[in-house]
Order: C-alpha cells, then sequence, then structure tokens
C-alpha cells in the first residue's frame, strides 16, 4: 500500500482486514471487513426502516443489493430490521477494486493522506476479535444508520478497534463524513484571509492545512471523547435495548386501545 492509494490485490487479504471500494467514480466509498471464504459482512441502511435518515441514505446506489447471487445461496442474508448484511465480495464489491483500511498509521502519513476514509492513526485489535465483532453485529444489528454518525465506515472501525464515542451529537468514526464537514468548514475560515494574502497560492495553503488538522481532530485515534466496549454490552451502552422495549411498550398500548375501540358500547359501559 502506497502514500496515495490502498489498493490491494485480492489474494492479499485475510480474515478481519477493513476493506473497502469506490463507488460513482470515487464519489464515495462503502466499507466492510472481510470474515473470510469470500464474505463481507458490511453495514447498510435498513431497507425496512421508516426513518428520514434511511429514505435520504438510499440515494446512494451502493445500498440497491442484488436479490440473488448465482454464486452464494447466503449472499445478502440479513436479521429482520437490522441493515448489517453478509455478502460475497463480488457483490460487494460489483467490479469495482479492493482497498484496504490502514490502522496504527502514523501523524505525518495520516495528514499527507488528503482524502478521508482511508486511514486513521488507532491501533487494530487482534483479528479473531474483529470476525467476533462483524459477526455477532451481523446476528444483533448496528442501530440505526446515519450517513454522518453511524454509518459503513463506522461499522467498519468499530469492529477493528472497539471503540465507541461517548457524545453522539457530534461527528462519527467516519474519516468520509469528517471530510465532507471538514472541507466546507475549512474554505469558510479561511475566507477572511483573502483581505489579508493577495496570493491565491498563499490562500490555498492556509485552506488545505485547515483541512488536514479538521480531518486528523475528529480521528478516533488522537479524540478524548472515545471508549473500549464490548460488542455484547454494545446495545446497552448506545441505549438500543431501551429504545426497543419502549417501542414494545408503545405498540402493546396501540394493541390495547384498539381491543377498546372496538368493543360494543355496552360491554365498555359495564
Amino acid at each position: 500500500m502506497g502514500l496515495l492509494t490502498n489498493w490491494v490485490e485480492r489474494s492479499e487479504i485475510k480474515p478481519g482486514d477493513h476493506i473497502y471500494t469506490y463507488r460513482a467514480v470515487f464519489t464515495y466509498s462503502h466499507h466492510g471487513i472481510f470474515v473470510g471464504g469470500s464474505k463481507v459482512v458490511h453495514f447498510t441502511p435498513d431497507r425496512d426502516a421508516n426513518s428520514s435518515t434511511d429514505t435520504s441514505a438510499n440515494s446512494y446506489d451502493e445500498f440497491n443489493l442484488p436479490s440473488s447471487c448465482p454464486t452464494f445461496p447466503d449472499c445478502g442474508f440479513r436479521q429482520p430490521n437490522s441493515g448489517v448484511v453478509l455478502s460475497c465480495l463480488d457483490c460487494f464489491l460489483r467490479n469495482g477494486s479492493i482497498y484496504c483500511f490502514e490502522y496504527g498509521v502514523t501523524p505525518s502519513i495520516f495528514l499527507a493522506k488528503v482524502r478521508g476514509g482511508t486511514c486513521t492513526t488507532a491501533i487494530s485489535d487482534p483479528c479473531e476479535t474483529v470476525v467476533h465483532r462483524a459477526m455477532y453485529l451481523l446476528q444483533n444489528g448496528f442501530g440505526n444508520y446515519d450517513v454522518f454518525q453511524n454509518n459503513c465506515e463506522d461499522f467498519a472501525m468499530y469492529c477493528k478497534t472497539g471503540l465507541l464515542i461517548v457524545d453522539r451529537l457530534g461527528v462519527g468514526r467516519s474519516g468520509q463524513a469528517s471530510s465532507v464537514i471538514g472541507a466546507p468548514l475549512a474554505a469558510l475560515l479561511s475566507s477572511p484571509l483573502k483581505l489579508l494574502m493577495p496570493s491565491p497560492v498563499g490562500v490555498a495553503t492556509v485552506t488545505a492545512g485547515m483541512y488536514c488538522m479538521s480531518r486528523y481532530a475528529t480521528d478516533i485515534g488522537v479524540r478524548s471523547d472515545v471508549i473500549k466496549v464490548a460488542v455484547e454490552e454494545l446495545a446497552l451502552n448506545l441505549g438500543w435495548g431501551a429504545r426497543a422495549q419502549e417501542e414494545e411498550e408503545e405498540e402493546e398500548e396501540e394493541e390495547y386501545d384498539d381491543d377498546d375501540n372496538g368493543l360494543p358500547d355496552q360491554q365498555i359501559a359495564r
């Protein structure tokens, strides 16, 4: 893997690797965990969900998974109401190239890779642990998909590191999301410098520096608001269990109200 690209051959990847491939002429990338046997576990919007985040995320063509795979019968497997999917490598790549996400890079290498979503300074856990997390989440889900706070890159990075951001109100672990937000922010902050720097080169240099520093500041390897969370305790830490219980209680209340509304007036009066 070089400085400008993390492209690898199929024969080079091994179980536990965080891989990704580009979509729409390198507009964005889709991430997953290679678990061996030509299979990848990755995170997509839940097709059965009705949330606004799912609707906006479905605008990306990467989530239109094939209805059937001629090679692997279990390709496309997912639990009901879950966005975590098991796909074969061919269906995951969709004729694209394989890139391997790098972990434990130095700050200088991180800043040199101008495009986000390719590396992190955080250290990866052992491959066996990574595969265990991915397969556990395949059976139990990874919550609701969110383009900026809980996307496919966030899923893969959690599987690799077990790190969870305490403050869920900000940007997630995704380097792509940090880049999308960081670039306009850097341009906005550097705009007043045009009055002080007549040279466009000087303004461009400062803008690029601000962009790189904003990416570095949101990297999970340097953030102070991350904690290590066991995959078995993930639902508890994110409150998924509590939300599911609340939804069940609301459904029971609605069913009870419907039953009352369906009773004859004489029975209600009694």
